[in-house]
């Protein structure tokens, strides 16, 4: 799914994508999902094997055409795992989620409101003109410009000013202390664009017309709208260690499901992120390929998007969570590939955590077990036996029908009664984005990740007034915590209060925490040397496939 241009100009710029036919988020290594015939044996793969050398071409199946490859409305997963391979960042996000110096050679926070990066020397764009601190001056200020309204907003939300302060320094000014910024600055929201590319291509800057010229190991060559996507090796490209080994790199778009998993098992492309769990089996069989579960940060949640009617009640929301019977809609919706969570962040997300941050946060928790007696309890404590809840899914993926069905059923077996609305996906992605499309809506399902190594992001979203605070949930405690945790720099310092956020938002459930997953993909047998992440969306993992 992708958003509107509109929904993107309004955009808190948190990441909240729609599923593909697949749940995408995380799980603990070597989970065995075998007790059911119906789920599927897996475990997360995290390298694979180097390539024996470089290939001419690799096409890969992407579910989708990118809606821009702008970075600043990049919010998808068709949009950014393009980018990640064209188009660099001032920090790298890992595979395994840290962060690393990219097109900024170091950082340094000399005071609390200051963040300063030495620019790279030596890089130059795809045109071959030379990387400046000008250019990082003019990308990183787009993201302020209301005119451009990006999609990224949220992480320069504190930002003052952004200047020169030496021909290879630039000096970021915050109003507060914010620890955060700089985080955002392996993904998308850090991206470096010639500011000689932005000033001649304005409006067409990103599109099939205009393109891009960034500085990263494959060159935009081509973009058939409605087609496909070709990238060409820069071979004058600065980073060695990445240096692209096949020639050229094509993007398929197969919106079609079918036709990619078809695709995909007669060999005609080479490989595709987000395939559909169910045809997995099939991919397995075909020889043609192996079938892998990457890390992810995202977990799957039911949005409580009105806080006046019974939901409001916690005890509601609670027995709602606690009739859900989420084991068996996670063997319904993801052939049992993944775990069942009751917290809205994944352990991935917090590996500068302290041990005692996460034992707090994933273990000093309430538990909600399927048990409808004790829901039902709840629900004629709470006095709204027979009211009516409203519902919003749309037709995109077997895992949307199973979920709206378990709810809907779920919440019927403890004495409510559910209206399921069913709406077109570009209206169920403006539930996201257009409050007046929320009106009426009670709930709605997301799978929510996050695009930085720091379980925080996820907590900021939940703020009083937080534009992706959908339901308008509201706790001055929490907000305080959030305020505290943002200005405090020591990660493991902060993993305690963010620990503390995680705890509250388990016990007042504004969203319903349902699952977390993998993201399930296929490599196939001509190409190799991928370390499968979730962070394909900030990291150029195209240029580590070669030959097999």
């Amino acid at each position: 799914m992708t958003r509107t241009r509109t929904a993107r100009a309004v955009a808190a710029g948190v990441a909240v994508l729609l599923s593909v036919g697949a749940l995408a988020a995380c799980s603990p290594a070597g989970s065995d999902a075998g007790k059911d015939d119906k789920n599927l044996d897996w475990k997360l793969t995290t390298d694979t094997a180097a390539p024996k050398g470089d290939i001419d071409e690799i096409k890969w199946a992407n579910y989708s055409e990118p809606y821009s490859l702008d970075y600043a409305y990049a919010f998808d997963y068709s949009d950014n795992q393009v980018l990640a391979n064209v188009c660099e960042s001032l920090l790298r996000l890992n595979p395994d989620f840290t962060l690393t110096p990219s097109l900024a050679t170091s950082f340094e926070n000399p005071t609390p409101l200051t963040w300063v990066y030495t620019i790279r020397d030596g890089v130059t764009f795809h045109d071959g003109t030379t990387l400046t601190a000008d250019d990082v001056v003019a990308s990183m200020s787009r993201h302020l410009d209301p005119a451009v309204g990006s999609s990224w907003f949220s992480v320069y939300q504190n930002v003052d000013l952004i200047k020169k302060t030496a021909a290879n320094q630039v000096t970021v000014t915050t109003k507060i202390p914010d620890s955060q910024f700089n985080l955002g600055m392996g993904g998308s929201a850090g991206v470096v664009e010639s500011a000689k590319t932005l000033a001649a291509k304005g409006e067409d800057y990103g599109n099939s017309t205009g393109g891009v010229n960034c500085t990263g190991p494959f060159s935009l060559t081509e973009w058939k709208s409605g087609e496909s996507i070709t990238l060409t090796r820069y071979d004058k490209y600065w980073n060695k260690d990445l240096m692209a080994k096949s020639k050229k790199f094509e993007f398929v778009f197969m919106g079609d499901s079918t036709a990619r998993v078809n695709a995909l098992k007669s060999g005609s492309v080479d490989g595709s992120w987000q395939i559909p769990i169910e045809a997995v089996p099939t991919l397995r069989a075909s020889g043609k390929g192996d079938a892998l579960f990457a890390p992810s940060t995202a977990v799957g949640d039911i949005v409580i998007s009105n806080l006046k009617g019974p939901l409001g009640d916690v005890r509601v929301r609670k027995a709602l969570l606690m009739a859900i019977d989420r084991e068996g809609m996670l063997t319904a919706a993801a052939r049992g590939v993944g775990d069942v969570t009751d917290v809205l962040t994944t352990k991935t997300v917090w590996g500068d955590a302290s041990e005692a941050a996460v034992k707090t946060a994933f273990g000093d928790i309430t538990h909600y077990d399927h048990d409808v007696e004790a829901a039902k309890k709840l629900i004629k404590d709470a006095g709204v036996e027979g009211e009516t809840l409203t519902y919003v899914t749309a037709p995109i993926g077997n895992d949307f029908t199973v979920i709206s069905q378990a709810v809907s059923a779920a919440a019927q077996s403890i004495g409510l009664k559910v209206k399921v609305n069913t709406v077109s996906p570009s209206a169920y992605t403006a539930l996201f984005s257009d409050p007046s499309a929320r009106e009426g809506v009670d709930m709605f399902y997301t799978s929510w990740y996050l695009s930085s190594p720091d379980a925080l992001e996820m907590y900021g979203v939940l703020r009083t007034g937080d534009f992706s605070n959908y339901g308008n949930w509201s706790d001055p405690e929490y907000d305080k915590i959030v305020t505290e945790a943002v200005q405090t720099f020591d990660p493991k310092k902060r993993s305690e209060l963010t620990a503390k956020l995680q705890q509250i938002t388990n016990e007042e459930l504004p969203w319903l925490p349902l699952f977390e997953g993998p993201i399930p993909l296929f490599m196939g047998e001509r190409v190799t040397g991928m370390q499968p992440s979730m962070a394909f969306l900030y990291y150029p993992w195209a240029a580590t496939l070669g030959a097999r």
